[in-house]
């Protein structure tokens, strides 16, 4: 983050507190002259107030979106970085707010692999060797068979770009950090969560959202996600197709490409809950020893 000594137009303002400020009584008239002096120098100073209505602006935005999409269908590509693998998939992606996803590994022989969620239970299907596998929906378990190191809630909502808690765009950012190129040329929100968290929110010069990272109460980067090439996926609803999370603690990196996403689809009953023909074996996700390959290509 820029330093108190950075240009005025890379400081980071501090505008929860400008917010918090009242206006002062009217200043003597021996004050104001020494105002209006000072003020001679105000077109090469940051204007805090300027910097909060851009700052509610953004926020304005961020929050419209906040009313869609519901949910998403849409064939990708996956690549996968992490552990010592490197690997790509097609995949048929399907994402429900507020936690539902489900995750069609594709081969060149069809489907190979399902993997679901509800929110509650995560459930993994092997059509090959018609085994499915239950257990609860949680970060580990999503990582282990979708590769993404995420909760539920918080997956849904990187997938379909939104910030990780729309609850926190009703206040004023703890901070804003101006474009610049030591930030990609995007203006930074700050955000603070209970437990010392802290949420960047990165907006592009499009005013669309170009990157969130989240920080640790120890100031590490817990994740950091990069949004690009926003298409109208239909209904008057633009996504971002290409999508890239980085986790630093892991190691691991994972992107993906939409490729003909559709917002708010038609959605089959009992979509995130697999109880498919043709299983011989149901076991508990515990017990599987290893990851199942996903499909190259």
């Amino acid at each position: 983050m820029p330093r108190s000594g950075d240009t005025s137009s890379t400081r980071n303002i501090d505008l929860r507190d400008r917010a918090r400020r009242l206006i002062p009584p009217a200043l003597s008239a021996l004050s104001g002259a020494f105002l209006m002096l000072a003020c001679a120098g105000c077109a090469t100073q940051p204007n805090p107030d300027l910097y909060l209505a851009q700052a509610r602006a953004y926020a304005a935005d961020l929050s419209n979106r906040e009313a869609a999409p519901q949910a998403l269908s849409t064939s990708a590509i996956m690549d996968y970085a992490g552990g010592g693998e490197h690997f790509r998939a097609r995949e048929n992606l399907l994402i429900q707010r507020p936690a539902k996803i489900r995750v069609e590994v594709m081969s060149a022989a069809g489907v190979a692999l399902v993997v679901a969620t509800d929110g509650d239970e995560t459930a993994v299907f092997n059509p090959a060797k018609g085994v499915l596998m239950r257990g609860p929906a949680t970060a580990a378990t999503l990582d282990r068979y979708a590769r993404i190191p995420l909760p539920p809630e918080a997956a849904v909502r990187m997938l379909l770009g939104l910030v990780p808690d729309g609850s926190m765009l009703a206040s004023p950012p703890a901070a804003m950090t101006l474009p610049g190129p030591h930030n990609d040329n995007q203006a930074i929100l700050v955000y603070r969560e209970p437990g010392g968290v802290t949420d960047e929110i990165g907006i592009g010069a499009d005013r669309k959202l170009a990157s969130v990272t989240e920080k640790l109460a120890d100031g590490r980067v817990g994740y950091r996600v990069h949004y690009g090439d926003w298409r109208d996926a239909g209904k008057g609803i633009e996504t971002a197709c290409s999508i890239t999370a980085e986790f630093p603690r892991t190691g691991a990196k994972v992107a993906f490409t939409f490729e003909n996403p559709v917002a708010d689809p038609k959605i089959p009953a009992g979509a995130f809950v697999l109880a498919p023909s043709g299983v011989t074996k149901t076991m508990s996700l515990g017990m599987a020893a290893t990851n199942p390959e996903a499909p190259r290509g």
